[in-house]
C-alpha cells in the first residue's frame, strides 16, 4: 500500500469556538452564568459560543 501525503492546511476546522479564549470548563460556565443573568441581547454571539464551547466537552 503506497503511503498517502496529506496536506494539513486543507484539514477541516476546529469545531472550537475561535471566539471565545482558552478557558477551563468551570470559568466557561461561569462566564455563561453571567452573561444570562440579565438578558441582553447584545451578548447573544458571546452566549451562543460559551454554549458551544460546552457543548464539545460534553460530547
Amino acid at each position: 500500500m503506497a503511503d498517502i501525503q496529506i496536506d494539513r492546511a486543507l484539514q477541516a476546522p476546529s469545531i472550537l469556538p475561535a471566539d471565545i479564549p482558552e478557558l477551563s470548563d468551570d470559568e466557561c460556565l461561569a462566564c455563561l452564568a453571567r452573561a444570562v443573568e440579565a438578558p441582553d441581547s447584545a451578548r447573544l454571539d458571546e452566549v451562543a459560543a460559551l454554549i458551544g464551547r460546552l457543548a464539545v466537552t460534553i460530547e
